[in-house]
């Protein structure tokens, strides 16, 4: 099988809307609560238009592909979310059911961090949160090189633990804490 990762576009909405629906319900069986979950299709259009969304796409039997993974990256830059690093922000995580369990996750976070933000926009960091209850994503990312800096609750009541990853040391420095006055700056 040959499996393609590209960055989504809004004729991909539907197809990547469902599978995060898809990918994403069994969490919330298990008392894990992502916003995706609770979101219009409009919120996946509207990331699709301002950060940028990685498929992967994966040959299916009889011909054809189907969207088997998705990776949303979004920038310090853009007018949605919170700031807690300035780093880019990666989010909407998920394989579709049909396509768990072959690595494709890997793949996608491998290209994602090795291919795009390293060497193509030379981000020193990336960070992301994912749910402190969530059954296997904090090992992942742990074993991924990513450390917890952070703690908080969203706004379903989710505790969350938020990680970030060193991506290229020479150019990485600790962000200034708000309010606190940069050195450099004088």
């Amino acid at each position: 099988m040959t499996d393609k990762i590209r960055i989504a576009g809004q004729d991909d909405v539907p197809a990547l809307y469902d599978l995060l629906q898809q990918a994403y319900a069994p969490l919330a069986r298990e008392g894990v609560h992502f916003t995706i979950t609770r979101s219009p299709v409009g919120r996946v259009a509207q990331a699709v238009a301002s950060q940028t969304t990685f498929v992967l796409e994966r040959e299916v039997v009889g011909g054809g592909t189907a969207l088997a993974a998705t990776l949303t990256v979004r920038f310090p830059w853009s007018p949605e979310g919170n700031r807690l690093a300035p780093w880019p922000f990666l989010h909407w995580f998920a394989v579709a059911p049909a396509f768990k369990r072959q690595g494709l996750g890997n793949v996608l976070l491998d290209h994602v961090e090795t291919q795009f933000l390293r060497a193509q926009v030379k981000a020193p960091a990336t960070w992301l949160a994912t749910a402190v209850n969530h059954p296997w994503l904090a090992p992942f990312y742990e074993r991924h090189g990513y450390e917890p800096f952070h703690r908080s609750t969203n706004a379903l009541g989710t505790p969350l633990v938020w990680l970030r990853k060193i991506l290229i040391p020479e150019l990485y420095s600790e962000p200034v804490a708000a309010g606190a006055r940069d050195p450099q700056a004088a």
